[in-house]
């Protein structure tokens, strides 16, 4: 996809700062912060005329990567989250030869400090281009690089749906896209699955990219006229302000299960990054909050939701509760879904829907109410929504159902313990054999979740196959041997340990009889296998396709 940009007309921050709407952007805060930086400030001459100078500089584009870096632009240096102050200062001195200036998360003068040879430390006192130290810069680097955007060549941008949550959030993205798109709406996507419009997605590196990539997103599908853009906003990129300034009108909460432990510290801290899409200091342009009651965290949002003022609706699958959305019956198929959802906007406005979803799985009644539920946010009417559904189409790699003369082999991204065990009691009622899991788990990453893993396959299935999944720098071998930590003699028996991914896919295809039911978890939509830093061609879907037709199964 080819990003838009303003043409090379250049811009002062003060210009951008007096342009932007003051209601709604921080930017009048820069200003501030940068008066304020000239304490800090590593330029020997006369500080405070500097800063006056630099708010002043004309410069082309901000910049985050110092190797994408042109002559005229600003370079946003930011702490490294790994606290690598050697190589902050490396991008700091690279940046410096060519940059109008700097606008630097990290005080300078605490990287001057640090530096023990006296010439390192005069060649960084004596850079070619001012650095302005602001703290707080990721408080509005989204409005700053989104009025950088808008500074030349004005657009309409989205609303944004956001979607946050352990399991679901690829899926319910997609949903909401679909759904508002068959009601009329243009949209568009931006998470895990890919980015840009519906049928054109482009593979993404990260779920939520970082503040400039995903502004320029928001832009680039403002020119293109889409009217919603929904994405996954990540635990990670919401710790880091990635979103910073995005228009996130509805927030949609799924889950939250053991992942991510080897960034956050614990749970709690989990929750707490996932709170904040919920909270209007951090996106103002809040107005409802869909948030999944069957969950322990639940409350978390809830309050944090409350404490903001927004219209709060809930969703579940248990009957027995009171949510804004419930599911009160659910016939489940390998075809899909019969729901009949129950609707309740209190003052008495209570409704009731038949829904026949074509997704694959109980938990996916679960990413439709949200999705349905973010929709009517929207404007759209229920009963308008229900006559759409029947053409959904559900998220590539998960519950993918791959094409077989017999049996029932089905791609599945569920790589966590809960989101696995989710899947393998979805497909449990259906499986007139045996059910089988086949999955491994991403090296490099939480290896306490290892055995919990292991034990979801072999709670939910009858036969377990363990194989590798992205083992990047880790031996599979001993990624293998920590999954199978705490297994009994009984589990062993049910066990089948091939640590090459499409050897595992190959057992599996040989073994299954015509009335078993394989799913193949973990990598989902994913095309790659990472192994040693090299992503290597491998696609679930793929494979498993070209296996079963060597076999004579498809």
């Amino acid at each position: 996809m080819t990003i838009l940009s303003p043409n090379n007309t250049t811009v002062t921050l003060q210009q951008l700062i007096q342009s932007s709407d003051s209601g709604k952007h921080g930017l009048q805060q820069l200003s501030m912060a940068i008066v304020a930086a000239s304490k800090a400030h590593i330029v020997i001459q006369d500080t405070s005329n500097h800063m006056d100078m630099a708010i002043n500089i004309p410069f082309q584009q901000f910049r985050l990567d110092s190797r994408q870096l042109e002559t005229g632009d600003v370079f946003v240096l930011l702490k490294s989250q790994t606290s690598n102050d050697q190589r902050s200062r490396d991008y700091l001195y690279q940046a410096a030869q060519n940059a109008a200036f700097v606008l630097s998360e990290i005080d300078p003068v605490i990287l001057l400090a640090m530096i023990d040879d006296p010439s390192e430390q005069q060649s960084l006192a004596a850079l070619p281009c001012p650095v302005l130290y602001v703290s707080n810069i990721r408080d509005f680097l989204g409005d700053l690089i989104q009025a950088r955007l808008q500074y030349q060549q004005p657009v309409d941008l989205p609303d944004v749906v956001a979607v946050t949550g352990t399991n679901g959030k690829t899926t319910i993205s997609q949903l909401v896209a679909q759904l508002t798109q068959l009601t009329g709406m243009s949209s568009a996507v931006m998470g895990t699955a890919g980015n840009g419009r519906l049928g054109a997605l482009q593979q993404a590196s990260h779920t939520t990219g970082d503040a400039l990539a995903v502004q320029q997103f928001l832009y680039q599908m403002g020119s293109e006229n889409a009217e919603i853009l929904a994405l996954e906003a990540s635990s990670h990129g919401l710790d880091q302000q990635r979103l910073q300034g995005m228009p996130v009108s509805v927030a949609i909460y799924t889950n939250l299960s053991r992942d991510h432990l080897d960034y956050h510290a614990d749970m709690a801290e989990y929750a707490a990054a996932k709170a904040k899409l919920f909270d209007s200091r951090h996106f103002p342009d809040l107005t409802h909050a869909i948030i999944n009651i069957d969950d322990e965290y639940a409350q978390v949002m809830i309050d944090t939701a409350n404490a903001s003022g927004l219209t709060v609706w809930t969703y579940s699958l248990d009957p027995s509760k009171t949510a804004t959305f419930v599911a009160t019956e659910i016939k489940p198929s390998l075809q899909g879904v019969e729901v009949c959802l129950c609707a309740d906007f209190g003052d008495e406005h209570q409704s009731r829907t038949d829904i026949i979803s074509p997704l694959l799985g109980r938990f996916n009644v679960a990413n439709l109410l949200a999705a349905i539920g973010a929709v009517v946010a929207l404007g759209t009417d229920l009963e308008r929504i229900a006559t759409v559904v029947p053409k959904l189409q559900g998220a590539v790699g998960r519950m993918q159902r791959v094409p077989s003369n017999d049996g029932c082999f089905i791609v599945d991204y569920a790589h966590t313990p809960d989101a696995l065990s989710q899947v393998l009691a979805s497909l449990k009622t259906h499986c007139k054999g045996q059910l089988w899991a086949l999955f491994g788990c991403g090296g490099d990453r939480d290896a306490g979740k290892r055995p919990l893993m292991a034990q979801a396959g072999l709670s939910g299935a009858d036969q377990v196959i363990l194989t590798a999944d992205n083992p990047r720098t880790e031996d599979p071998n001993v990624i293998l041997q920590d999954m199978q930590v705490g297994m009994s003699a009984e589990q062993y028996q049910r066990t089948h340990i091939e640590p090459a991914r499409q050897a595992a896919i190959e057992y599996a295809v040989c073994h299954a009889a015509a009335d078993d039911i394989v799913v193949i978890a973990g990598k989902g939509h994913e095309t790659y296998q990472e192994i040693n830093h090299i992503r290597y061609d491998f696609d679930d879907s793929v494979v498993l396709r070209q296996t079963l037709e060597q076999a004579g199964r498809a």
